[in-house]
């Protein structure tokens, strides 16, 4: 099996078997993200690559592979029916699959329309894990999402429409200290607005060679503190009314809030009150991110 770039998956993916199906990332423009920033540029693998790693995943592993992940970034942004041909073969190979997931912001999943992702879905494409970090449109356009409040909304309305899982990220502290009530309010009522299967948290954390660290070291950016990031986390608890499953399966963040929203939200609430009691100093520092 072949791989071109860094190796990167989502923590919920740990178990899965990987098989690139591109290589970078075609928005590529995050402030907030180094992963694709040094290359490789966005490129397709050509379908007849990924069935010969599939077949040789197959010929090591057997065909008992449960979960299979298509990396790297953005994957649903593959052409329609090359993606379905790379579903396909997977579900011939591994007919014991459980799920396949991709990785697909916004912008790409609207560009599939309707049509298309009730397709993939019917080919087997059962989760796409989307970043939305924030539901306001003024932290939208300073990190450079690529797409907009009502767009992230469009999009999530979509795949639940296609019947897909919808494991939307939402990034504490990304609006910083100026927008952070804004980023808190306007987060909270999108994803009731999208209403997806898994709300997973970050903690905002600056990262080398990113435009946002740049920011930060201008003074342009004020990085939240560890109460003001659980303060945005309990606004989030108390006013997402949705059923949905929120997990905290990342390093960045101070608690490990995880349980299903609306019947643990007093555990949750406890949970984040109690870190609230403790001193701030008490939690990790901020620190530059290398990965």
């Amino acid at each position: 099996m072949r791989y071109k770039g860094p190796i990167y998956r989502p923590p919920s993916e740990a178990g899965s078997l990987l098989i690139q199906a591109t290589a970078g990332c075609p928005h590529n423009k995050c402030t907030f993200c180094l992963v694709y920033k040094k290359g490789p540029r966005f490129k397709v693998r050509p379908v007849s690559e990924v069935i010969e790693d599939l077949e040789s995943a197959r010929q090591q592993l057997g065909q008992g592979v449960l979960t299979l992940f298509f990396p790297a970034g953005n994957s649903i942004a593959v052409p329609t029916d090359q993606l379905l041909e790379m579903c396909r073969a997977a579900r011939e190979k591994f007919p014991r699959l459980e799920r396949i997931t991709v990785y697909g912001s916004a912008r790409y999943i609207l560009e599939k329309g309707d049509e298309d992702l009730q397709r993939l879905a019917a080919a087997g494409l059962s989760r796409i894990h989307v970043g939305l970090e924030s539901g306001s449109d003024e932290v939208l356009k300073k990190i450079k999402k690529g797409a907009d409040r009502q767009e992230q909304i469009a999009a999530g309305q979509m795949l639940r429409r296609a019947g897909i899982e919808n494991s939307t990220y939402v990034m504490l502290g990304i609006g910083g200290r100026a927008l952070s009530r804004e980023h808190a309010r306007d987060t909270a009522s999108a994803v009731n607005m999208i209403h997806p299967d898994f709300v997973r948290v970050r903690t905002f954390l600056p990262k080398a060679n990113t435009p946002l660290l740049r920011q930060i070291e201008k003074g342009a950016f004020d990085v939240v503190s560890p109460h003001e990031a659980l303060i945005e986390l309990r606004y989030l608890l108390e006013n997402i009314t949705l059923e949905t499953r929120l997990t905290s399966d990342h390093y960045t963040n101070y608690v490990n809030a995880e349980g299903d929203l609306p019947r643990d939200r007093a555990r949750l609430l406890e949970m984040v009150d109690q870190a609230l009691a403790r001193d701030e100093n008490c939690f990790r520092e901020v620190y530059v991110g290398r990965e």
